[in-house]
């Protein structure tokens, strides 16, 4: 009777988890250690895959001199206010657009809340993600994953790891992290601020605005005590 176990190991030298399949043929369960010198074991022990967690110059380099592909995996939304140019897209999200009355409800909750505040699109998981990047790449392929914050890329190389993809990188944070002209970007704004929208994208605005009307109100109360006792007079407030 054949057995499968998965465990995972990180390596601080590389920066990487380390996905080790256990084949056991018939045989007891064994410890195993990474180290081949330490290695105690009557069964196979196989090295799948290996996803990388790097910054964004490391990602340009793999890009540049490795020949590895940029996969973008954000919501239509993000990806159409700026992208990697030469990056493929394949959303691990994608929008809901169910009818049924728990999706219409949570809709609505959703677009009245996150929606507006960060410009979010209300999502499901993309069912299809790993047969339409099967489509476009073998597992032999080296693909770069990137979204906005570095989360979904982590989920997504772990869904194309266990479909056999060997060559996988990840930028830590994602492109929020990456600095105008590390790469070649199209799109109306800048890569680290594609997942602004919104109300968000205005309250900095709002902010300035508000902070100097009321400083130069405090300063013109101060300066000009009498001018502005006489407006506060005019406008039937008391000090």
């Amino acid at each position: 009777m054949a057995v499968v176990g998965l465990s995972t190991a990180f390596s601080p030298l590389r920066g990487s988890w380390i996905a080790v399949r256990i084949r056991q043929q018939g045989c007891k369960p064994a410890r195993v250690s990474l180290s081949p010198s330490r290695r105690r074991t009557s069964c196979a022990a196989v090295i799948r895959a290996e996803v990388s967690f790097i910054d964004a110059d490391e990602a340009k380099r793999l890009v540049a001199e490795e020949g590895y592909t940029v996969l973008d995996i954000r919501d239509r939304t993000q990806r159409e206010r700026a992208y990697i140019k030469s990056s493929t897209h394949v959303p691990l999200f994608i929008e809901n657009q169910d009818n049924d009355i728990g999706t219409i409800v949570k809709r609505q909750l959703h677009n009245n809340f996150a929606g507006l505040f960060f410009g979010l699109p209300f999502t499901k998981l993309n069912p299809d993600f790993a047969k339409a990047v099967k489509d476009k790449f073998s597992p032999e392929s080296k693909l770069l994953i990137v979204c906005q914050e570095g989360l979904r890329s982590a989920a997504a190389a772990d869904a194309l790891e266990r479909e056999g993809f060997q060559n996988i990188a990840c930028i830590t944070s994602g492109l929020q992290t990456v600095k105008s002209g590390t790469f070649e970007s199209v799109g109306k704004s800048e890569l680290q601020n594609a997942g602004k929208a919104g109300l968000v994208t205005i309250q900095g605005k709002i902010s300035v605005v508000l902070g100097t009307v009321l400083i130069s109100a405090y300063l013109f109360i101060t300066l000009f005590p009498d001018q502005a006792e006489k407006l506060f007079d005019l406008a039937g407030i008391s000090l």
